[in-house]
């Protein structure tokens, strides 16, 4: 599963914190297998901007489900000190940590500028970065300067993506693939195909591996869930708006209050989503997880409720028949 860590209207970035770790040590005892958390600055309405913290707190607080970023906006930072923060997290939580990088800045320009504060250009260095971060882990480094920790460890690393760029890089290294399908679904099925028939076997992978956001909103009624979902749909009106905000309360009838614009765009960037009870959630997935041959999903689902949300993760782990925790590995 995927944590925003949203703060909601009303709460704070300390009591996201406290429902981040609450939520990681339930959907641990149901089953799920992975908790990552993702990077963003500048946004009133997500608190994980300082990412690896976030996953130490939630992987301290846990024992079984793998932590990680999905992910960590890498040009935002060197690789040295990517390296040396998950090298660390992997020393102090051994085979629980997942590294998922991505090149968007996770922020708006100005947000992005004050990041980087200098070169424009640090995007298009990705690929070379992705090398060096690689680098970085291996047993016996291409490089004099040393990641410690993080030398020879095995920290599992992602390429997320959104668009056709990641998939090349990801089969080009032969490395996992996560593709932001819960709210930019547009090149999906493009990128998969691109992924798949490009890649390269690795000493990390040998054969194509992918996992895809998928938004959940499960609840005991139909109409429950609806409700629920009207959260998330606000928000992505606000942000595309250009007035993100904290995560709003659920209305009634949000749809019918939406003009053509925004029902058009929540059909676009919502399309990989399941509202509904139980067996409408497990019905959407699995027609999801046939049309793609998904490896994984990672699901998220930005609940303004904190009771609501774990609510919708049980129901999800139930519908699909999850459990038991899942062990490391």
């Amino acid at each position: 599963m995927l944590d925003l860590a949203p703060i909601a209207e009303g709460s704070d970035a300390a009591q996201s914190f406290k429902h981040t770790l609450d939520l990681a040590q339930h959907v641990e005892t149901w089953g799920y297998h992975r908790y990552w958390l993702a990077e963003h600055h500048g946004m009133p309405g997500i608190a994980s901007a300082a990412t690896s913290i976030l996953i130490s707190h939630v992987a301290a607080g846990t024992s079984t489900i793998r932590v990680g970023a999905g992910g960590v906006m890498l040009p935002n930072h060197s690789p040295l000190i990517i390296a040396e923060q998950f090298g660390t997290l992997e020393a102090l939580y051994p085979r629980r940590i997942d590294l998922g990088v991505g090149r968007a800045p996770g922020s708006d320009p100005l947000t992005a500028r004050a990041l980087r504060r200098h070169l424009d250009s640090d995007v298009d260095a990705f690929p070379q970065d992705v090398a060096e971060l690689l680098d970085y882990f291996a047993a016996e480094p291409k490089r004099p300067v040393q990641a410690v920790p993080g030398q020879g460890l095995n920290v599992p690393v992602w390429i997320l993506g959104s668009s056709l760029f990641g998939a090349q890089l990801a089969a080009t290294l032969g490395l996992p693939f996560a593709f932001a399908s819960h709210f930019a679904p547009a090149y999906l099925l493009q990128a998969i195909e691109l992924y798949r028939d490009t890649f390269r076997p690795s000493p990390a992978l040998e054969a194509p591996y992918v996992m895809l956001g998928f938004n959940v909103f499960a609840a005991e009624t139909d109409e429950e869930a609806t409700f629920l979902a009207s959260s998330m749909q606000q928000a992505f009106i606000n942000l595309r708006s250009g007035k993100p905000g904290k995560l709003p309360p659920p209305v009634a009838n949000l749809w019918a209050q939406l003009g053509g614009a925004e029902r058009a765009l929540l059909h676009q960037v919502l399309s990989c989503s399941a509202i509904g009870t139980g067996d409408k959630v497990l019905s959407d997935m699995m027609a999801f997880i046939a049309k793609t041959e998904a490896n994984e999903l990672m699901i998220t689902s930005q609940i303004f409720n904190h009771a609501a949300r774990l609510q919708s993760y049980e129901i999800t782990a139930q519908a699909y028949g999850l459990s038991r925790p899942t062990q490391a590995a």
